[in-house]
C-alpha cells in the first residue's frame, strides 16, 4: 500500500513548509486499506519505485531551493486544503520519470451544466489511469463506537466518511466512464482509463475514551491524534501537559515544524483560548517539543471543538 517504506523519516530532515507538505502527500499512508474501488498510490508505476533515493534525492534538493514548488502552487488558489493537496501531488506526478500527467481537473459536461472534474489522467507503464485524490480529516463520534465507516465526521459535521466514499464510489469514479465523458478523453487520446482513488489525512480519537475503533477497514498504521470539546480543555490540560499552539488551516499537513521565533509563549496561548468564541470552528492545536535545531517539533495533534459539536446527528 506504501511503496516507499525506507523514506519514513525523510519528512523530518526537511525545512520548507511546502516541501514538508508535498513529502507528507508523497510518503504518508492511506486511511484505508480497503475501499469499494481500487486504491492506487498515483506513483506506484513510477521510476522512483526502483530509485527511491532518487525521490529522497529531489525532495531534498526542493527544499535547499523551494522556486519552482512555489511558483507552481502561485499558479492556482489553493486556499482549500483539498485544492492545495491536488496541486502538490500534481507538481510530483510532472516530475516522477516514468509518469505523464495527460491532464489535471477536467470538467465534464453536459448541455452546459458541469457534471464533475477528473482530479487526474496519466499514463505509466501499467496503463492510462483516472486519479481521484482526497485529503480527509476525520472525529470518531463520542456516541457511537468507531468501528463503522458512518461513525466518523469532518471537523465542520457536515461531511461523514461513509458519504464521501458513497460518492466517490457513485459519482466521481465512475465519471470517467460517461458517455458524456468519451468526447473531451477522446480529445485527449485517452480511452477506457483505470479509476482509482487515493485517500490520504488523518483519524482523531475522542479523548476519553482510549479503547475508541478504528473503522474496519481502517489501514493500521493511519496517522491519528485525538479531540475534545473547549470546555474539557482544562481537564485535557491537566491530563496532557506541555507547549500547545494552534495550526492555521494551510498548515494541516504535515507535522508541525515552528521556528524559535513563531513560538507562542504560554501567555499567548492562554490570550486566544480565552478570546476563542463559545461557537468557534474546530481549531487545530498541536504539542510542541524541542527540536535539535533551535525549532519545535509537533508531538501529537488535537482538534479542539466548541461544545455543541456537532451540529447534526450522526444518521
Amino acid at each position: 500500500m506504501m511503496p516507499f517504506p525506507s523514506l519514513t523519516d525523510l519528512p523530518s530532515q526537511l525545512h520548507q513548509p511546502a516541501v514538508r507538505d508535498l513529502a507528507w502527500a508523497l510518503l504518508s499512508p492511506p486511511l484505508l486499506t480497503q475501499t469499494p474501488w481500487p486504491q492506487r498510490h498515483p506513483l506506484t508505476a513510477s521510476g522512483w519505485i526502483q530509485q527511491p533515493n532518487a525521490l529522497a534525492d529531489w525532495l531534498l534538493s526542493l527544499d535547499a531551493d523551494s522556486h519552482a514548488l512555489q511558483q507552481w502552487l502561485s499558479q492556482r488558489s489553493v486556499r482549500r486544503l483539498g485544492l492545495y493537496y491536488e496541486r502538490l501531488w500534481q507538481f510530483a506526478l510532472h516530475a516522477a520519470p516514468g509518469t505523464e500527467v495527460l491532464a489535471a481537473n477536467v470538467p465534464i459536461r453536459q448541455q452546459g451544466h458541469t457534471l464533475g472534474e477528473l482530479d487526474m489522467l496519466l499514463r505509466d507503464e501499467e496503463g492510462v489511469h483516472h486519479l481521484e485524490l482526497a485529503i480527509k480529516l476525520y472525529l470518531g463520534q463520542q456516541q457511537c463506537s468507531g468501528a463503522e465507516l458512518a461513525h466518523w465526521l469532518g471537523p465542520g459535521s457536515h461531511d461523514r466518511l461513509d458519504i464521501k466514499l458513497a460518492h466517490l464510489g457513485q459519482h466521481q469514479l465512475p465519471l470517467s466512464a460517461r458517455v458524456e465523458a468519451q468526447q473531451r478523453l477522446a480529445e485527449l487520446d485517452i480511452q477506457q482509463p483505470q479509476a482509482a482513488l487515493w485517500l490520504g489525512g488523518y483519524l482523531f480519537y475522542p479523548w476519553q475514551q482510549p479503547s475508541y475503533a478504528t473503522p474496519a477497514d481502517g489501514n493500521s498504521v493511519h496517522l491519528r491524534g485525538r479531540w475534545l470539546h473547549q470546555g474539557d480543555w482544562p481537564s485535557f490540560a491537566r491530563h496532557n501537559p506541555g507547549h500547545w499552539q494552534p495550526l492555521a488551516r494551510h498548515t494541516w499537513l504535515a507535522s508541525a515544524r515552528i521556528e524559535e521565533e513563531h513560538l507562542w509563549s504560554h501567555e499567548q496561548f492562554n490570550q486566544w483560548l480565552t478570546a476563542l468564541p463559545n461557537d468557534a470552528n474546530a481549531q487545530l492545536l498541536v504539542r510542541l517539543m524541542e527540536g535539535p535545531r533551535n525549532d519545535w517539533l509537533e508531538a501529537e495533534r488535537v482538534f479542539l471543538v466548541n461544545d455543541h459539536w456537532p451540529t447534526q446527528p450522526v444518521g
